[in-house]
């Protein structure tokens, strides 16, 4: 194998990929990244067994010369090294040339460096899916539907299903679910399915699809999901990253979900988290994160907390709306926080069914957006 390739191409496919190598590799092969080489172009591939990442660089993109082959083949080559090298070579191009026992040149400048390589024949086979359970979402929509939702899965492994959010296909909508037992996230949206399309529900970690969403760009691309009974694979235009679905069985979440509720109120997003982070300063320093809602018979609300060691932080804000009953509510900071960062509406609005009872909270915008915080049972 040798062929010549731009640095910065080379970088941004490493890039991607290096993301599924695990820096506790049980196959040593695993703890690098297999190369192949032929004239349409440059293929990286990395895995850790549970995600498969596969980046490819066209030879030629948007008419200029992006790579160029003198010797078609492959090899696998030590990851972290590889990653952390590339950044640092001095020229705008690299040659690569490997040997028959995979031994490799990297040549960039005044550089040259060798480097041990692997046999390619030892590296596992991608996984197998089946594209008639495929879907396509905007790249811009699903980064915010997974930022929106994975937030609350659980991180203990306890139960590992919760570590990961449910991907729940029905009708014509996807819901997104993440759920630690103290609070839950979800969004759906519409999405036209075929009449005869049906795509199995999928349970994928938490992590993971922070990676992924790493990998997806803020325009507005489609990505293909494709959705096998142990994998899904993401489809860029020129990544494959490829998860296994975590086992077990997902919890029936919607019974946490009051039908109505006896009090509602409608808040300033912005304002409200603003006043919930600064009582949230001192909630912390008693490592409670207890953070108390007094709704008021003037229609506003007072946020507060109190540390035994530091005193009491009290503010009170305005409503635009505050209907029912008034209650006294107490809740994890830290939890309320992490909802109120992925609105992205003015207002939102907040259904109590008691002071015991699940907080929901959803934006006035319309979108198909729900948190739930479980509340805290307090003295006083």
């Amino acid at each position: 194998m040798k062929f010549t390739i731009l640095k910065d191409a080379f970088n941004e496919a490493i890039q991607h990929v290096s993301k599924a190598i695990s820096s506790r590799a049980t196959i040593p092969i695993l703890s690098g990244i297999k190369f192949d080489a032929t004239e349409k172009g440059l293929t990286l591939t990395a895995s850790d067994t549970e995600v498969t990442i596969q980046s490819f660089v066209p030879a030629e993109r948007a008419e200029i010369q992006t790579m160029q082959l003198q010797r078609a083949g492959s090899a696998v080559l030590p990851a972290k090294f590889l990653s952390e090298m590339v950044r640092k070579l001095p020229s705008n191009e690299v040659e690569i040339e490997t040997s028959g026992s995979f031994q490799a040149t990297i040549r960039s400048g005044t550089s040259e460096i060798q480097m041990v390589g692997l046999d390619p024949e030892e590296y596992p086979m991608l996984p197998v899916v089946d594209e008639n359970s495929r879907i396509s979402i905007a790249s811009d929509l699903l980064k915010t539907m997974i930022r929106q939702t994975s937030f609350a899965v659980s991180t203990s492994e306890t139960t590992p299903v919760l570590t990961g959010v449910l991907w729940n296909f029905t009708g014509q909508k996807i819901k997104l679910v993440g759920c630690d037992r103290h609070r839950l996230a979800s969004r759906d949206i519409d999405m036209q399915l075929a009449e005869d399309q049906r795509l199995p529900n999928a349970v994928i970690s938490g992590k993971t699809l922070g990676e992924l969403n790493k990998i997806l760009p803020d325009e507005n691309m489609l990505v293909d999901v494709i959705v096998s009974d142990n994998q899904v694979l993401f489809r860029l235009e020129n990544i494959l990253f490829y998860t296994r679905v975590l086992d077990g069985t997902y919890p029936d979440t919607a019974k946490l979900i009051p039908e109505s509720h006896s009090t509602e109120l409608v808040i300033a997003a912005k304002m409200l988290a603003d006043a919930i982070d600064r009582a949230y300063l001192l909630s912390r320093e008693d490592k409670s994160n207890i953070v108390k809602m007094i709704m008021k018979e003037n229609g506003t609300v007072e946020i507060s907390s109190t540390s035994s060691e530091l005193g009491k932080v009290t503010e009170t804000l305005p409503t635009t709306e505050l209907n029912g009953d008034l209650l006294r509510i107490s809740f994890n900071s830290k939890y309320m926080l992490d909802a109120l960062k992925v609105f992205e509406c003015d207002y939102i609005r907040f259904g109590f069914t008691g002071a015991m009872s699940p907080i929901i909270i959803r934006p006035e915008d319309g979108t198909s957006l729900l948190q739930l915080i479980l509340p805290y049972r307090t003295t006083g």
